[in-house]
């Protein structure tokens, strides 16, 4: 029979008891199927996968009772790869990447939000192309993305494709989510940049790019894709999920806490938090980026209803001979384990 945390409290005679109280408290919990962990990302230095940062640097995985290794790759289709692969149980990732896997059969889902909003932006280059007018001007020229078949390739190609360009009309390569995506865009060695922060703030402040799409805010982004577009995430095989559902609500408990300390902290806070070289040399400037980027960020866990069927419209639109009436929504998300961490964090 479960104990209470008020029937702790009111038969603790001692002060010895209540010092071990939370640990008394999560031994009553259901015990962690699974409680080491690879979790795969695609450059967790990125605003976007801010949450994941959190909940690892405030300790909120290891309240959980879970011992977590973060896997940083160079974008979110590589993160992909390795826990399709085995080398990684959860990915840190777009959500709309659950999709493509079901079109291949294989069946993953988002059990906790970490983004509402894409918050990627689109720049073309103000030295190879000065003299940008419409997305037309794009075809032939090479375009920086994370990495190719990542979520910032999927935007650009819908951005492009609504302006009749077709993704064979551009040269998209990977640049990464740092330092060297900046010098390639600076170098001359893409002529525009789909990215994030702080790579675009960095970029803008240099007057390096020109802005022409941009998904930091609700508004925008859902006038880009014309619905909610969920966007970071955490999400898992279907057969980790059923295996380990413990497991899975301890990762979605400390994203949610980290969802909510965000929401509450600021950028002062977050940014003498994190390690430096997530800064890229200009604290200043990362917290103006965590300003403009605050809004995309979920506030608690929860995918918004409409999102799953407007992330599967965009990946239509752009992926050729795309079938969706052959995705199953249903089956890609999930908020049951998001609610259930509200539940247990109504508050930081």
């Amino acid at each position: 029979m479960l104990i209470s945390r008020r029937e702790l409290l009111k038969t603790a005679g001692a002060a010895g008891l209540l010092g071990t109280l939370p640990a008394v408290v999560r031994a009553q919990e259901a015990p962690l199927e699974k409680s080491s962990l690879t979790i795969a990302v695609g450059g967790q230095s990125l605003i976007y996968y801010l949450p994941l940062s959190i909940a690892h640097l405030k300790g909120y995985f290891k309240d959980e009772g879970l011992k977590t290794t973060i896997a940083d790759f160079a974008g979110g289709s590589k993160a992909l790869q390795a826990v399709v692969g085995g080398s990684a149980d959860v990915v840190s990732g777009a959500f709309e990447h659950t999709i493509n896997l079901q079109a291949k059969g294989q069946f993953y889902r988002c059990f906790v939000l970490q983004g509402r909003a894409p918050m990627i932006v689109l720049g073309v280059s103000k030295k190879t192309l000065p003299d940008y007018k419409t997305p037309a001007d794009l075809k032939g020229k090479k375009i920086g993305v994370t990495a190719p078949g990542s979520s910032t390739n999927m935007m650009v190609s819908f951005f492009l494709a609504q302006h009749g360009v077709k993704p064979t009309d551009v040269s998209y390569i990977g640049v990464g989510a740092g330092a060297g995506a900046i010098t390639a865009m600076k170098s001359g060695q893409i002529d525009a940049i789909a990215n994030l922060d702080p790579v675009i703030s960095t970029l803008v402040k240099d007057d390096a790019v020109r802005i022409i799409a941009d998904t930091r805010t609700l508004k925008d982004s859902r006038q880009i894709f014309g619905g909610d577009m969920p966007a970071g995430c955490m999400y898992t095989s279907q057969a980790f999920i059923d295996a380990n559902p413990n497991t899975t609500q301890a990762l979605a408990n400390a994203i949610v806490r980290a969802d909510k300390w965000i929401q509450q902290a600021t950028p002062d806070d977050i940014a003498k938090l994190v390690p430096q070289s997530y800064l890229l040399g200009d604290p200043e400037l990362y917290k103006l980026a965590l300003k403009g980027n605050r809004e995309a960020l979920s506030p608690d866990g929860m995918v918004p209803e409409d999102g799953p069927r407007t992330a599967l419209n965009a990946l239509a639109e752009y992926v050729p001979h795309f079938d969706r009436t052959k995705i199953d929504v249903s089956r890609i998300w999930t908020n049951q384990f998001a609610i259930k961490a509200n539940q247990k964090y109504p508050h930081v």
